[in-house]
């Protein structure tokens, strides 16, 4: 299986993503800190990030018509997200801004091993309301997917479910970051993206093998939902549908240097593969390649890659 290649029909789908938008302050560390421990010496770097920001951008540059639905504050952050929206092609009609409370951060911490821990003010971004969601309604009903994670709060999550719905649009939700969610809101999703921590919260039990992921899947699936993708970091997804279907994607061998944001690349380039019609595993084929590639770089948006990286990178044989 290589990139994809589809007819022109299929190009550019018309994708809406409702979420958060932060900047991410970062500092490089040889290790995590410990509780009370201060360890100095770390490389400082600001990029723009937030799940749904991170989202859209990773959906933009692997070849998605985006429009993003988010809340943020009158600020220099803001200006500075704004502008890289922009530059990114995303829509920016259906953003809000808050002269009241500021635009959202995130203070970010990165081994050399490239994990990393991650505390965030959700400023504005807690304030994203369904009301603020149904303004978008025109571009929601013309979209050909809606993705939405929990950086906001669930009423916008539950108000964008309901438009997509009504129409017909997939909807897809990446339960991050993890927190109990209702069974008639999970009952009205097509496909949902956990990792095995989220997938775990969702279901009850410990995930960290295949046999577990399968399990939970099964357990997301009862509640009504079509299709349970449940990320596994370097080794890839496990994709469970409705239909029967189960088995486990394989994900790709690079040199991880920062794993922030790699589930949000992930999604991004997720629906913008199924937007064009690409077969359900070969669609999560291409999300693990564009989530493996951003791997490998340092920040949120600025590890997001764009579509021609990512067929190179699928032309490569693993």
């Amino acid at each position: 299986m290589t990139a994809l290649e589809l007819e022109p029909k299929y190009m550019k789908p018309k994708i809406v993503v409702v979420g958060s938008s932060n900047t991410d302050m970062i500092i490089q560390l040889d290790r995590i800190p410990r509780p009370g421990e201060t360890i100095l010496g770390g490389q400082f770097t600001m990029a723009a990030g937030g799940k749904g920001a991170n989202q859209a951008v990773a959906a933009a540059r692997a070849g998605g018509e985006v429009t993003l639905v988010a809340r943020l504050g009158k600020d220099l952050f803001s200006e500075n997200a704004i502008g890289g929206f922009s530059r990114d092609g995303i829509g920016i009609n259906h953003l809000v801004r808050d002269p009241k409370c500021p635009s959202g951060v995130a203070l970010i911490f990165v081994s050399k091993a490239g994990e990393n821990s991650i505390a965030v003010a959700s400023g504005a971004n807690a304030r994203l309301a369904a009301s603020d969601v149904r303004k978008a309604r025109p571009a929601i009903e013309s979209a050909d997917l809606v993705l939405m994670q929990l950086e906001v709060p669930l009423p916008a999550i539950k108000a964008a479910v309901e438009l997509a719905r009504k129409k017909g649009k997939t909807v897809i939700l990446n339960p991050a970051p993890a927190q109990p969610l209702p069974d008639a809101l999970l009952s009205q999703i097509q496909i949902v993206t956990p990792n095995e921590t989220e997938a775990g919260q969702l279901t009850g039990m410990v995930v960290d093998s295949d046999a577990s992921a399968a399990k939970a899947a099964r357990i997301l699936l009862a509640k009504g939902i079509q299709i349970a993708i449940i990320t596994l970091g370097a080794r890839g997804a496990w994709v469970a549908t409705a239909e029967g279907k189960a088995e486990r994607v394989p994900g790709f061998k690079v040199q991880p240097v920062d794993t922030t944001a790699a589930g949000d690349v992930f999604n991004g380039a997720l629906v913008v593969a199924l937007g064009e019609g690409a077969p359900l595993l070969q669609a999560v084929r291409f999300a693990n390649a564009a989530a493996a590639i951003s791997t490998t770089r340092l920040g949120a948006q600025p590890s997001a890659p764009k579509r021609t990286e990512i067929d190179r990178f699928l032309k490569i044989p693993n």
